[in-house]
């Protein structure tokens, strides 16, 4: 497995299947205002996928579900449940976030994904502590993919 980290914009990535650090599903998409990641979907790829979240109700902590990507140029969007119910992000959560998203690109049979960094952003965890936490789970694994691991940087 061939792990990168870049920065720039997730939606930028030439990859088949970007992660979305989404929340567990407990209060529906049209009553959040999303942040980071997903408000940048929502703004370049519609509503579509954050409609399709609701057929998975609660997920739980770390989880990750798979949806279409919108009118984005990726084959689908996996969406991680990488904060908790007071909106923070743990080493649990990032681990298990990381590892269940990999299980599942796996599963669809993807060759290359991109991942933003899962809590640190609105779930307080730090870049640095976040891309540590991320890197370290990804070298317990193997799967046939190539990884992008985005760190955020406007343009």
């Amino acid at each position: 497995m061939n792990v990168n980290v870049v920065e720039g914009d997730l939606l930028d990535q030439p990859v088949e299947v970007i992660v979305n650090a989404w929340n567990r599903n407990i209060f529906p998409w049209w009553l959040l205002l999303p942040q980071g990641v997903s408000a940048a979907i929502k703004r370049r790829g519609g509503k579509g996928p954050f409609k399709e979240l609701r057929k998975f109700g609660l997920i739980p902590l770390g989880g990750a579900v798979v949806t279409s990507a919108g009118t984005l140029p990726f084959k689908a969007i996996i969406h991680v449940a990488g904060i908790n119910l007071l909106w923070r992000g743990s080493e649990r959560s990032i681990r298990e976030s990381v590892r269940n998203a990999m299980k599942l690109a796996n599963e669809h049979g993807f060759m290359s994904i991109a991942f933003p960094l899962i809590g640190a952003g609105s779930g307080g965890f730090g870049e640095e502590g976040a891309k540590r936490l991320m890197l370290d789970e990804l070298a317990k694994l193997d799967y046939p993919m190539e990884v992008t691991v985005v760190v955020f940087k406007r343009k």
